[in-house]
């Protein structure tokens, strides 16, 4: 139970999923600009308007809304901003608790009329700063729709109106055209295909195995011989396996490989969750906390993916998650091993985006910002808080948010999301 900080705003319960409830609570209100391409007929709870409802403006007198939901991919000037706004400014006001607000757009660099680049564009500025607007554990995100890319967001909106994203906040992700094989059970979207997570015997990994296998995957947790008792733990716990290696070690990419080849055939997910930390400032961090921490967050990284294409270890439709950080975005204060090792998990993912597209695969990379782990809880208390509160959500994420958004690009459904870096972090004002 979190203890309330006399002086401090108290930070609202976020809505969390569960296998049980429903995508949506209350109606979600839905609208277009002239143009725009996407049915969201699908969506439960939809209530549409192109124009003001019982002769107010949209959502005045009406709601809670569950969610807001704007095509804004129709826009190709300036002035047809006005209609986002327009649509948005009044139902905003009667977003409910742990609200979203979702716009959908075209791809700027898609446009190849300056107008309609600049419109599409300023999207991205609308929904950063809607984000940093939004109460009450309400989030704002933004999903550009490639054209011919339609027919595969289902799985991104699905992400997005759910409590999977509920520490996913002021965030802009491309849906581009892909080969996006049928979800049978949207509650079960992992079901018969084999995960594979590094780092599993804790913290933040033992949660995205635990997810993974929640959401149907025969899961494999990777981690050190010194961890075999905890790791052997979470695979029972999910009814998995467990696999002992040190990732930096010269033959592990081949001894991984042949695992999965002998015991399940190969692997459809693949999260590469392991990291370590060596912190010091720049002038008194030695050669040996340098290498070390390139060699487990990054090298390993990129070994264990040759080896697993090499092998084609790999299934048609695999999907690869690598788990990067904020401080490699934003860089952060004693850290320049590990930032540097978590910018270039970035750096490898949007390499490796167009030859695994190729193959019908994915790469993409998670970056959490505050988590609340048993690491950040032995920060000092001013440190700790700061971190809890330098974003929009006013409080720190926990494991399973980082899980969820895991979960969500190793789904079938997530094929068109490729070589891009999620944050999970509530929206925080760093790297912003």
């Amino acid at each position: 139970m979190k203890v309330r900080v006399p002086g401090l705003p108290a930070a609202t319960p976020l809505r969390r999923y569960s296998p049980d409830q429903p995508l949506v609570d209350r109606p979600v209100l839905t609208g277009s600009a002239p143009g725009a391409r996407i049915d969201l007929r699908w969506i439960p709870l939809a209530v549409t308007s192109h124009s003001p409802l019982a002769g107010e403006g949209p959502g005045e007198g009406s709601g809670p809304w569950s969610a807001i939901i704007f095509d804004a991919t129709g826009i190709t000037d300036v002035a047809g901003l006005s209609e986002l706004h327009a649509f948005i400014a009044p139902a905003f006001r009667n977003l409910r608790p742990c609200g979203r607000l979702i716009v959908l757009g075209t791809p700027p660099e898609d446009c190849t009329d300056p107008a309609a680049a600049a419109a599409q564009r300023a999207l991205d500025g609308f929904i950063r700063s809607a984000g940093k607007e939004a109460r009450s554990g309400s989030t704002a995100n933004l999903i550009y729709v490639a054209a011919g890319a339609e027919s595969g967001l289902e799985s991104t909106l699905r992400f997005f109106l759910s409590g999977r994203s509920a520490y996913v906040c002021g965030q802009v992700v491309r849906v581009r055209p892909a080969k996006t094989p049928p979800t049978a059970d949207w509650t079960r979207p992992l079901k018969d295909r084999v995960a594979v997570v590094t780092g599993a015997a804790r913290g933040i990994g033992a949660a995205i195995a635990q997810t993974l296998a929640r959401d149907g995957a025969q899961v494999v947790c990777v981690d050190v011989p010194a961890a075999g008792s905890a790791l052997a733990e979470v695979a029972n716990t999910i009814g998995g396996t467990a696999f002992q290696v040190d990732i930096t070690a010269a033959d592990a990419p081949d001894r991984l490989a042949s695992y999965l080849e002998q015991r399940h055939g190969g692997a459809d997910v693949f999260v590469h969750n392991a990291g370590i930390t060596r912190d010091r400032s720049l002038v008194n961090l030695t050669a040996e906390n340098w290498s070390s921490v390139l060699a487990v967050n990054l090298d390993a990284q990129l070994r264990i993916n040759e080896t697993l294409l090499a092998r084609n270890v790999l299934h048609p439709n695999a999907r690869v998650i690598c788990i990067s950080s904020t401080s490699g975005i934003a860089g952060n204060r004693g850290q320049t091993n590990y930032a540097a090792s978590k910018a270039g998990i970035i750096g490898m993912v949007q390499a490796m985006g167009p030859a695994m597209a190729r193959k019908d695969m994915t790469i993409n990379a998670v970056a959490p910002g505050f988590i609340e782990t048993a690491m950040t809880r032995a920060m000092p208390f001013a440190t700790r808080e700061i971190g809890r509160r330098i974003n929009s959500l006013n409080q720190g994420g926990l494991p399973v948010d980082v899980a969820e958004t895991v979960a969500w690009l190793g789904q079938l459904g997530t094929a068109g999301v490729n070589g891009q870096v999620i944050r999970v972090c509530g929206q925080s004002i760093l790297g912003a």
